[in-house]
């Protein structure tokens, strides 16, 4: 007799012939990557989600008819022909959608009003930059040639860990990288602190390390020069739908595959028989089994609360214990101002620009780190973000977390005060570059660090988990291609999401992929893997019912 679907989970042993069992804890990007995948490759997955809505940070709500889409910037993968493309397509994210692709990454405008476009274009680029400073002519043109050379670099290993690739396959990349190897040396050796640093224009010297919106300190040449150069051939898009979007797209493929979710389901704990993970106990005291459980939220979590301290490795020891505790090796997290407008502003306006602050205006925005505010025309990237008539404009800027955390947490009025003071400045500043838009705002809703660490449970409210190019790289890396995405002796556990495969959504996409890879093997099952063949065109309705963040959530 064939087990009901409560006791195909609540049965500590699997029934004899029934698929293997996985429990995923988090139905964001990468636990519902893992799930996924874990069902094309013929297993049985549910997740396990605290929240009502997919996502993790890959997110949406709603606020009077506004669509405050928080996550998604640019997406790598956007256009045919690459790996990124192709998990993106076999988790269903794409389907039925139109991308948004723009001609300049950003735009950056000084306090005295000069500004800079940064076109992806490298020809437009180039003559654009001379204009602006002719005097740095050969620093420019050396920028713009290895921007062109980043063209066909599509080096990520996206759809296979190290350990897995065949010899075939390892001699196929050696001779991809060989030619590009010096490039790749060079932009990934060169801080782009210290390339700005040679400029003599004054705008550029500041304005290049904002290339990225805000300034994403110790990064080298090569992450810049690789994503405008995927942006110029449409590579890096914004897709229709946004964040929220994305998660349904994906969270509607894995259910159409068969796999489930529990949304309100929050673990407690993960259930830990002598040396191997055996399921999860839920808030209330139910308990779920499985023969493999999937860790796909916050890392500390992870190990501090659901493992109870009691389970570690050397590599996440190293993570966790020592580079946690340095700021500089953690993404700091964001304060994020939604500004819900009536009418638009000027067309000609930047879709995304970086303004650098004055020592006044820093001042007076609460928790500012770079000095530095990023305004988004949010209602450009895609449809269905605002009423008729109206627009959505999304400002943003790195923040302190330990302030704002202090303060909810010891004054909650004053807390609110600080917000509302962010929301005032927002306005006020967004007026004065557009006169008499002040008396056209709608709402305005502010979210901090702290929100995000309560909305999503990432530690600290941090938007990528670990910096790319720091100390955390080669740890985070032999966790992934040495331990395997586990934590040596405890079996039947694997380590997905931002901190164990690094951030960007991509990578926990592909961070899914690597974990069912693994696990297959393990299994003896053939890992498998198809693209889904949805093609509903996308609307707004299928975001679903939109949380509002209350102030319960702030």
């Amino acid at each position: 007799m064939r087990a009901s679907p409560r006791q195909q989970w609540t049965a500590r042993d699997r029934a004899p012939g029934a698929r293997p069992r996985v429990i995923v804890v988090g139905a964001g990007i990468g636990g519902l990557s893992t799930g996924c995948y874990a069902q094309m490759s013929g297993m049985e997955s549910r997740v396990f989600e605290k929240h009502v809505l997919p996502g993790g940070c890959c997110t949406a709500w709603s606020r009077d008819g506004y669509v405050f889409d928080y996550c998604i910037e640019w997406l790598i993968g956007t256009a045919p022909g690459n790996d990124a493309h192709r998990v993106w397509r076999e988790l269903g994210a794409l389907d039925g959608k139109t991308i948004r692709n723009f001609d300049v990454f950003n735009t950056v405008v000084a306090e005295d009003g000069r500004s800079v476009s940064f076109y992806n274009d490298p020809d437009r680029l180039e003559r654009h930059l001379l204009d602006l400073a002719p005097a740095d002519a050969r620093l420019i043109r050396s920028f713009c040639r290895d921007l062109r050379r980043f063209a066909d670099v599509d080096l990520f290993p996206f759809l296979k860990p190290t350990p897995l690739l065949s010899l075939r396959e390892k001699a196929r990349t050696v001779r991809t990288v060989v030619p590009l190897l010096n490039l790749l040396r060079r932009t990934a050796g060169t801080p782009m602190a210290a390339f700005a640093e040679r400029f003599q224009d004054p705008l550029l010297r500041r304005a290049l390390p904002f290339i990225f919106f805000q300034d994403h300190e110790g990064f080298p040449l090569l992450p810049y020069l690789f994503n405008m150069a995927g942006a110029h051939r449409l590579n890096a898009g914004f897709p229709q739908g946004g964040s929220l979007g994305l998660a349904r797209s994906v969270e509607e493929r894995y259910t159409s595959l068969g796999g489930r979710i529990d949304y309100r389901a929050r673990v407690e704990r993960i259930l830990v028989e002598g040396d191997r993970a055996v399921g999860v106990e839920l808030r209330g005291g139910e308990r779920h089994y499985a023969d493999h459980v999937v860790a796909a939220c916050d890392g500390a979590t992870t190990l501090d609360r659901l493992l109870g301290g009691r389970h570690s490795s050397p590599r996440a020891d190293q993570l966790f214990q020592s580079m946690l505790r340095t700021s500089h090796l953690v993404y700091p997290g964001v304060v994020s101002v939604f500004v819900g407008l009536r009418g638009d502003v000027p067309a000609d306006t930047p879709h995304s620009t970086t303004h650098l602050l004055s020592d006044a205006d820093s001042a007076r925005l609460p928790g500012v780190l770079q000095k530095s505010l990023v305004v988004q025309l949010r209602s450009r990237f895609s449809d269905g973000l605002a009423p008729p008539g109206r627009s959505v404009i999304h400002c943003t800027y790195f923040s302190d977390y330990a302030s704002w955390k202090a303060l909810r947490a010891g004054d909650r009025r004053a807390y609110w005060a600080l917000k509302r003071q962010t929301a005032d400045f927002v306005r006020e500043f967004l007026d004065r570059r557009h006169p008499g838009l002040a008396g056209r705002v709608d709402v305005i809703d502010v979210a901090t660090p702290v929100t995000t660490e309560r909305y999503t449970g990432n530690l600290h409210g941090s938007i990528l988990a670990w910096k790319s190019f720091t100390d955390a790289d080669d740890p985070l890396q032999a966790l992934i291609d040495k331990d395997r995405m586990r934590l040596p002796g405890l079996a039947g556990l694997s380590l997905v999401g931002q901190w164990f495969t690094g951030g960007g959504l991509i990578r926990v996409a592909s961070g899914g992929r690597f974990a069912v890879q693994y696990l297959c093997q393990e299994l003896g099952l053939p890992f498998r893997a198809w693209e889904s063949t949805g093609r509903d065109a996308w609307h707004p309705g299928k975001l679903g019912r939109l949380p509002q963040l209350d102030q319960s959530m702030r």
